[in-house]
């Protein structure tokens, strides 16, 4: 033998020794071959195995796992919409052999399991309903997939349906929709603060009203009181009443000219505007309650004799 080789026999033997050593991450599962045949299961850590003999004829991952699924389909009011279904799945430890010997691609296998269920129960609802129920629709994904994928040595975590997107164009009719809706609320509410207003201005008017109109009894109370004060006082200094209240109506008659005359721009003209025409409108006015009063005796006698020709006639 010679010297070379010897070098190269030790590179080869490290080599081969090196190649019995492996690792494995943890939640992973090494999958031992001796001659093509199922040998053992290696978990997280160092491990062993006869090189060349034995091999690594693949790792399982035993996280949980997501695997998002895209579903087109039609509803009972003929409605295409697209869901996408988001499936946790992981494989059970007590059953990796079935995980890795049974199926070839489990992606692609609870893919299928997923388009058969949404396609068998979503045709039975309504668009609304689909919305509202996507839990049920998870619901029946997850057990449908659970009873197929558990002898394969998968167990469904958790089964999601994350987006529900109708067509286009009903999307679009289904803005409106909401659109018109809530204008309309928009226009109940736009009215019903219309309403409030317009009866809160009429409250406000009415309240006007009759504070003005007890201003204005107040304001002729003491005018009247002012008067009755005022013929009085004439009455002291030797002045009969009815010359008390012509004088008093003559000085009203001033101050009005002379209010009116402050105002430099005013175009309102007084009529009659001289003393005498105040002193004739006096006089018609005690004139007129003179007839007033008689006419009212009158009617009171009238009265008296009718009661008591009544009186008798029942007697």
């Amino acid at each position: 033998m010679s010297y070379l080789s010897i070098p190269v026999l030790v590179i080869l033997s490290i080599f081969i020794l090196i190649s019995g050593i492996f690792t494995v991450k943890q939640q992973t599962s090494a999958v031992v071959e001796r001659f093509g045949k199922f040998l053992s299961f290696r978990n997280s850590g160092l491990h062993f195995k006869i090189p060349i003999i034995d091999r690594i004829a693949g790792r399982i991952n035993l996280k949980i796992q997501q695997l998002d699924v895209l579903v087109e389909t039609k509803t009972k009011d003929d409605v295409f919409v697209r869901l996408k279904i988001s499936v946790q799945f992981q494989v059970i430890r007590e059953k990796v052999y079935d995980a890795f010997y049974k199926l070839e691609n489990p992606h692609d296998q609870i893919t299928s399991y997923v388009f058969d269920v949404v396609r068998a129960e979503v045709p039975k609802m309504k668009l609304d309903d689909v919305f509202e129920r996507k839990d049920d629709v998870a619901i029946a994904v997850k057990s449908e997939l659970n009873e197929a994928m558990v002898n394969y040595g998968y167990d469904i975590i958790k089964t999601l349906v994350t987006d529900i997107d109708p067509d286009m164009q009903v999307k679009e009719a289904m803005n409106r929709i909401n659109a018109a809706e809530r204008e309309k609320v928009a226009a109940e509410y736009e009215a019903e603060a219309g309403r409030i207003k317009i009866v809160a201005k009429a409250r406000a008017e009415a309240e006007s009203k009759r504070l003005q109109g007890q201003g204005i009894a107040d304001q002729r109370r003491e005018i009247a009181r002012g008067l009755e004060e005022s013929v009085d006082v004439l009455n002291n200094v030797g002045i009969n009443s009815q010359e008390a209240s012509a004088l008093i109506v003559v000085t009203q008659h001033y101050d009005t000219l002379q209010s009116i005359g402050e105002h430099v721009n005013s175009n309102l003209i007084l009529l009659p505007n001289s003393p005498q025409a105040g002193s004739d409108m006096l006089n018609n006015m005690i004139a007129s309650f003179t007839a007033s009063n008689q006419i009212g005796e009158e009617m009171k006698k009238q009265n008296a004799k009718k009661a008591i020709k009544n009186k008798n006639s029942d007697h």
